[in-house]
């Protein structure tokens, strides 16, 4: 009994002493894991906020972000990444909206490049600041590849309507029994893909006709014919829309309200002149009431070339007015009531697709001019002037390829480059089609179905779908 009593006394005893052990650990691991808490807090809070240690710097900083949309979709993102090495950094836009960001970057210039297989890739060289997200919401990766296939050939030249659905063509015809090589104007419809016969040049005269200039109604249904005769301008109105088209001479008529004016434009229900005193003056169709626009004459010369360039808000309200003079451009100031001098030698200007910014280049230069404030990245204020590219080669057209690119061509390259000058502009040479021997006489980017049409060696080529 007495051994039973002191084995149960044993066993109490060890249950104790465990029972106290047990606190006693509990209460060191307690200590120990409030400690580490304590401790590893604040390291989380702070690098939930963006801190980290620039092993560069030696020093604890905030992150940033870059920030990027591409077209197209399901692009691949570099940072720093020079093959064959490793990529330190690797993303993919997504596929519903082509972008990607990228989080908790150390502050600092990065290489960045944008590649997807069978596109030229984009480089850029962006900085990025703490507590900053740089942005590239931009960028558009060009084919490498542009598929040019022959639309048509025996092309002299090629006209566009202003909808982009119609293409006047001017082709050559065969001479006839001992005849000089005549001309036949035909009508490309992009819509039905369909060709068919306009005029020849012997509708117009048996005699020799040369075409000097063809332009298409607002409407796209009809065009308006310059042509010189036995020495003498003619004009005619050639109906594309009926069947078959109807052509009409014309008396050369300039509104008589403006014979005597140098230069005129119809801007919707408005009409701008400038008169020969040197003030321009606005009035509608009615010529009653007429509002004078400048305050001071510009001096009007004799036998010269003047053009009008007037661009207008939804209001009405012109948001810009340029008077090219030759090669001069001038540009209305508002504050002073004035024409003043502003690039020279002009070539042409264009308005982007946004109606936010004007490209205008000479033979060897592009510019562009900033109509509104950019917000975004690039920022740009309203009014900010942009050289963007001096070329060796003479420069015959620019187009815009969007708002944030411009497609141009020399005598032998097509070229597209974004508008995007931080860092070095992305620029990219297109592959030619093979039979044009390196020569393009002209080129054209239409809008509406985002193809490239390109006039060389008589064939006239058109381009894969470029853009969606």
């Amino acid at each position: 009994m007495f051994k039973i009593l002191s084995i149960i006394s044993s066993v109490n005893h060890l249950r104790y002493t465990e029972i106290s052990m047990t606190k006693k650990t509990r209460t060191i691991l307690f200590l120990i894991c409030l400690f580490l808490f304590l401790l590893a807090a604040p390291l989380i809070i702070f690098y939930s906020q963006g801190y980290r240690f620039d092993t560069e710097s030696k020093k604890i900083t905030q992150t940033g972000g870059l920030f990027l949309k591409v077209i197209p979709k399901s692009v691949e993102i570099y940072l720093d990444y020079t093959p064959p090495a490793i990529p330190k950094i690797k993303k993919k836009t997504d596929f519903f909206f082509g972008t990607a960001l990228i989080e908790n970057l150390l502050p600092k210039k990065y290489e960045i490049k944008v590649v997807k297989e069978g596109y030229y890739p984009w480089e850029k060289n962006l900085e990025i600041k703490e507590k900053e997200v740089a942005e590239a919401k931009n960028v558009v990766l060009i084919p490498e590849n542009p598929n040019f296939i022959i639309l048509t050939n025996e092309v002299e030249d090629f006209f566009f309507s202003p909808d982009g659905k119609k293409i006047v063509l001017k082709a050559t015809t065969s001479p006839q029994s001992g005849d000089e090589k005549g001309w036949a104007l035909k009508l490309y419809d992009l819509e039905r893909k369909v060709k068919s016969h306009l005029i020849n040049k012997d509708d117009i005269s048996p005699e020799e006709v040369e075409l000097f200039d063809l332009k298409f109604s607002p409407d796209s249904k009809k065009i308006s014919l310059e042509v010189a005769m036995k020495e003498q301008l003619k004009y005619f109105t050639l109906e594309i829309d009926k069947s078959p088209p109807l052509l009409t001479k014309e008396e050369k008529k300039s509104l008589p309200f403006f014979e005597n004016t140098p230069v005129y434009q119809i801007v919707g229900e408005n009409v701008y002149y400038l008169d020969n005193s040197g003030y321009l003056f606005k009035t509608d169709l009615t010529f009653e009431p007429k509002e004078k626009i400048t305050e001071i004459a510009f001096p009007v010369k004799k036998e010269t070339d003047y053009e009008l360039n007037i661009g207008r808000r939804g209001d009405g309200i012109p948001e810009y007015i340029f008077l090219r003079e030759s090669q001069i451009l001038h540009r209305f100031n508002p504050e002073i009531k004035s024409f003043e001098k502003f690039f020279e030698p002009i070539k042409n200007l264009k308005i982007s697709p946004d109606y936010n910014k004007i490209v205008y280049f000479s033979n060897y230069e592009i510019w562009i001019l900033f109509l509104k404030e950019i917000t975004g990245q690039p920022k740009k204020q309203s009014g900010e002037q942009l050289f963007l590219i001096r070329l060796s080669e003479k420069i015959n057209d620019v187009f815009w390829f969007n708002s944030n690119y411009l497609v141009f061509n020399t005598e032998d390259k097509i070229k597209i480059a974004e508008i995007d000058d931080r860092d070095r502009i992305n620029i990219v040479d297109l592959s030619l089609p093979d039979t044009s021997q390196g020569k393009t006489k002209k080129i054209f980017w239409n809008q509406f179905d985002k193809r490239l049409y390109v006039l060389s060696e008589g064939n006239l080529y058109q381009s894969k779908k470029l853009l969606p």
